[in-house]
């Protein structure tokens, strides 16, 4: 579900690990708006769904203003954060739940337009800090309209001033190592 920039460090580069992801990163994909998930994406069916209908345009436009600057926000179950040396997702997938605290994170850009195709799914694009959880945002995002949602779609366009179009795709890749070092 997830596509877009990744970068990899190798060799000496892997000290270099923690500058990448402190940087500021932009994503954008789709919500589904009327739908919940375990996961709070399109990797696990729907469990929940609420009406959605009576949202409006200018209360979407309304709802993205309270979600700019700093936010709290709680992490998915289904994520890589350790709790007495275990990751949640193994927890969640056992069934177990427990209450994260919430996260300050901060959103320096937060863009939601509705589809043209289906008016049920929004688009959107956020600028955010290191260790923002898109699924998160769109949960909360749902919520805040009188509704649910979760994440059908997500790309990281951008990793600090790395962007997903000056990337390699991964054939390219391939190749250069392959004239380089095979």
């Amino acid at each position: 579900m997830a596509t877009g920039l990744l970068i990899v460090c190798v060799g000496k580069a892997t000290k270099q690990v923690q500058s990448f992801q402190d940087m500021i990163k932009v994503y954008s994909g789709v919500f589904r708006l009327g739908e919940a998930t375990s996961t709070w994406d399109a990797d696990s069916p729907v469990i929940e769904r609420q009406p959605w209908e009576h949202i409006k345009d200018d209360d979407i436009q309304k709802a993205v203003t309270s979600f700019y600057g700093e936010i709290w926000q709680v992490p998915p179950m289904f994520s890589a954060i350790k709790v007495g040396g275990e990751k949640m997702y193994n927890k969640a997938r056992r069934g177990e739940t427990i209450d994260l605290p919430p996260r300050r994170v901060l959103i320096y850009e937060f863009d939601v337009q509705r589809s043209l195709d289906d008016r049920q799914n929004l688009i959107f694009k956020v600028t955010c800090s290191k260790g923002t959880y898109v699924r998160s945002l769109c949960a909360d995002f749902g919520r805040a309209l009188g509704s649910c949602a979760h994440l059908t779609s997500l790309r990281r366009d951008q990793i600090g001033d790395y962007s997903v179009a000056d990337a390699w795709k991964f054939l390219e890749l391939e190749n250069e190592i392959a004239k380089h070092y095979i």
